[in-house]
Order: structure tokens, then C-alpha cells, then sequence
């Protein structure tokens, strides 16, 4: 079978960059505006957004002093430490997000003009993703009082969690990292729409992430400001948990049936944030979450929204969702046998690591759970897509590739020292016993399975 064009870029990219340029440094931002913070992708830190310059130069918002230095490194040869993923994933012999980010047109066309000016040069990114509000309906177990409203809430009432890890600790969200309440006035919004048509003509790619963006009045400021000034190049994303109230996926849905309609975007990918394909799973690990409310919307967007369109599900790779991940491909696989037709791919799936909180990472399980996604990804290279086929009802070569980094990094492991996976493996169950309290929940009558690991948390705590 013939490599995707994916994967074809991506390597050919490959050649071009050399062993640390990542064109994603320049054109790519992610946002998180209730706190003032930036990245380029999801890999490295986040960091702070110089609120000073916002006023006068509100591309500062993604021309940070930070990330000009990076670029600096990158140019220079030198490999910053903040992106080791891609480092470690290049060790191993793999194709990195660095290759694959940097060979998509968004980025490509870009390479010349990144190589040949000055590394302090300020870019206008084409592609952004934005957080706008940390508004959430949920409280999945990996997320923090960043990101999510109702964590805030579980925060004030009842304090922080009993792990050596802060990633909960209300004083660890002090300065910087504490959201902006969502009724005050933010800064780092008014700069964003400050900024926004300047940075409207260049964009390719525009994604809203939350929080919850169904929840949040800018989406649709957003959506509004599209359907008034058409922008035919332009491909618009969505993440969402799609368990929202009814009146709010409505109105929603409503909107992006309208643009989706004529030319005024090129395409819609929405993604829906699902770790695992049983129900009782995805709701202990996104607590709020109403599972079938999820499917049910699932289905109605695929049937109501019928063009220029595509659907993404968010699998973050986490220590609670490997039992139910083949599960998830196998719903995914019937979604594409119905809505993959006449040559075009609607459904489509990521796998993204979850590396913070370190005790819900993949790494700290038994030896014994890789197996579970070494078996999941033979399934999948059972199910490979047929380059014969016109209804991509099968696995691409790529998907099946990043399974394995994923594997590969999982087996990292074993590579751990005992005094971390003591003390991580103590916060596993610190936290889950702390959550089920909260919860009025049970990790063992949901998880059956992984009642020995269970045990040996709790041993490891115990024994701190």
C-alpha cells in the first residue's frame, strides 16, 4: 500500500528541517487567554504573555519574548528542551508532530521566509487555537482549576487533593496560572479581538478549545464575525466534550450548519474530546460527562451537518482509557463504514499522550499493560485500510503509526526510577480515593480490572 500524503510530507519535511527546526515555533500559537499563557503546540509548557506590549501590539499575544528565543535555538541547530517529546519520539526512530506539523500547507509554504529572516522577526500565525473561557460543565480526572469551572468549584469547597504533585493545589494556581473569573473583563481577550483583523486574512486553520466553547459567547462571536466576511480558505475547529444542555448544542449546531453552507469556509472539523468507548469509563474519567448525550450528538452531527465537514475524536492516551481504546476504534470503524463515502474521510481520531498529571500517564502502569496496546494496535493492522477502497473504512498508515509512538513512549516505563514510580504511583491513589469521595463514586466497581494496580497504589501510599 501507497504512504498517505500525510506521512509523505511529513517525511519529505523531514529532510528540510534538519534535526531541531519545527516551523510550528512560528506559525502555529495556542492560546489560553483566562490565564494569560501560550504555546505553540501542546507539547511544550505552557508560558507567560507579557501583558504590557498587549496594547499597542497585540500580535505580542503570540510573538512573546519566550518563543523568540526558541526560534533562535531552533535556527541555530541547537534543540530546545521544552519540545523532548519530539526529541524522544526522533531517538526512537520515529516521525515526530514537529515533521508532520511542518509538512501540512499551513506551515510548508511558510519555510523559506522562516529561514531567510531575522530569528526576533514578529510572524502573524496561520495557524491559532484559542481558549477564550475556562467555562466547563465537566471535571475530568486529568484536567485542573486552569481549565475548567467546575474544578474551581471542587477547589473552593473542598480544598486541594492529597498528592506530593501540585497539580491541583489552589496555591499553585496563584498569580499567572489562576483564570481570570469569566465575568471580569480580560486583557488578553480585548487584545485577541484587538488583534483579530489583522490576523483574519492570514489564518488557514482557526480552532476553539476550552474550557467548553459551547458554553462560551466568543465562539459565536466568532462564528458571526465568519458568516459576514466569508473566507473560503479557511478551515474552522471546534473542541468540544458534546454533552452540553440541549438548547446550547441547538444553537450551536445551527450555526455551523451555516457555515457549512455555500463558500463561506472551506471545511469544519469538529473534535470531540472521548477517551474511551465504554460509558461507564468516559464518565468516571470525565466526571459530568452523560456518555449517551455524547453519542446521540455524535450521530446528529454527522446527519444534520452534511458538508464540508469532518468529525475528530480526542482519544488522550491516559492510564484509565487503555481498557476501553479498542472499543473506541471499533465505533469509530462503523462511523466510517457509514459516513466515509464517495472517496471523502469524515471520521477521523487522535491519540495524544497524556503526560500531566503524572499520575494518570500511561508510563506508571505495570509492564503487563502494554500488552493491552500492543494487542490494540495488531487489531488495527488487521483492519488496515485497503488502498482499494473509496470509503476509508479501515486504518490509515499514519493512525497506526502514532499507536505505536504512543506504545513506544508507554514502554519508557520501564526506565523510570523507583523513587518516582513510588511516589506517582501514591498520588494514583490518593487522588482516585480523595476523587471518589468527592464523587460519591467507586474506582473499583468501575474499574474491576485493575484492582491489583489498585492494591499496589495504595501499598505505595501507604508507604510514603
Amino acid at each position: 500500500m501507497s504512504k498517505s500524503k500525510f506521512m509523505s510530507s511529513a517525511e519529505e519535511m523531514k529532510e528540510k528541517l534538519g534535526p531541531s527546526l519545527c516551523l510550528a515555533k512560528w506559525q502555529q500559537v495556542s492560546l489560553h487567554l483566562p490565564t494569560g499563557l501560550n504555546n505553540s503546540c501542546y507539547h511544550p509548557p505552557l508560558h507567560e504573555i507579557d501583558v504590557k506590549p498587549l496594547e499597542f501590539h497585540p500580535s505580542a499575544l503570540h510573538n512573546t519574548v519566550h518563543k523568540k528565543e526558541q526560534r533562535k535555538k531552533m535556527l541555530e541547530g541547537e534543540k530546545p528542551k521544552e519540545c523532548n517529546y519530539c526529541w524522544t519520539m526522533e531517538d526512537a526512530g520515529h516521525l515526530s508532530d514537529r515533521h508532520y506539523r511542518s509538512g501540512e500547507p499551513w506551515a510548508a509554504e511558510h519555510y523559506d521566509n522562516i529561514v531567510n529572516q531575522p530569528w526576533d522577526k514578529d510572524v502573524t500565525p496561520s495557524y491559532v487555537e484559542v481558549n477564550f473561557s475556562h467555562a466547563c460543565n465537566l471535571a475530568c480526572s486529568y484536567c485542573s482549576p486552569q481549565f475548567s469551572t467546575e474544578w474551581n468549584k471542587d477547589i473552593e469547597r473542598w480544598g486541594a487533593y492529597p498528592t506530593k504533585s501540585p497539580h491541583n493545589d489552589p496555591m499553585h494556581f496563584k498569580g499567572r496560572r489562576q483564570p481570570i473569573p469569566v465575568r471580569e473583563n480580560n486583557p488578553y481577550v480585548e487584545a485577541f479581538w484587538q488583534w483579530w483583523p489583522e490576523l483574519y486574512p492570514e489564518l488557514k486553520h482557526f480552532r476553539m478549545t476550552g474550557g467548553e466553547p459551547l458554553m462560551d459567547k466568543n465562539t459565536h462571536r466568532v462564528f458571526d464575525y465568519i458568516l459576514s466576511s466569508p473566507k473560503p480558505d479557511l478551515h474552522v475547529d471546534v473542541t468540544s466534550n458534546f454533552s452540553v444542555e440541549p438548547k446550547l448544542f441547538n444553537r450551536y449546531i445551527d450555526k455551523v450548519q451555516q457555515l457549512c453552507t455555500g463558500e463561506r469556509i472551506e471545511h469544519f472539523m469538529q473534535y470531540v474530546s472521548v477517551d474511551t468507548g465504554i460509558a461507564e469509563h468516559a464518565e468516571y474519567i470525565r466526571h459530568g460527562l452523560n456518555f449517551k448525550r455524547l453519542e446521540n450528538n455524535v450521530y446528529r452531527y454527522l446527519k444534520e451537518v452534511p458538508h464540508r465537514n469532518s468529525l475528530t475524536f480526542i482519544l488522550t492516551m491516559n492510564n484509565l482509557s487503555l481498557l476501553g481504546l479498542q472499543r473506541q476504534l471499533e465505533w469509530i470503524l462503523e462511523l466510517r463504514r457509514v459516513y466515509n463515502t464517495d472517496g471523502y474521510q469524515k471520521i477521523w481520531f487522535d491519540t495524544p499522550v497524556l503526560r500531566t498529571p503524572s499520575w494518570q500517564s500511561l508510563q506508571i502502569l505495570p509492564e503487563s499493560y502494554v500488552g493491552i496496546l500492543e494487542n490494540v494496535i495488531k487489531w488495527m493492522k488487521l483492519h488496515k485500510l485497503d488502498e482499494n477502497s473509496d470509503r476509508f473504512d479501515g486504518f490509515k498508515d499514519y493512525e497506526i503509526q502514532r499507536m505505536e509512538r504512543d506504545c513506544a513512549w508507554m514502554k519508557k516505563g520501564k526506565k523510570l526510577n523507583e523513587k518516582y514510580l513510588h511516589d506517582t504511583r501514591a498520588d494514583f491513589y490518593n487522588f482516585f480515593n480523595e476523587y471518589d469521595k468527592r464523587r460519591k463514586i467507586d474506582f473499583l466497581t468501575v474499574f474491576p480490572q485493575m484492582s491489583e494496580f489498585w492494591q499496589e497504589c495504595k501499598w505505595h501510599a501507604e508507604n510514603s
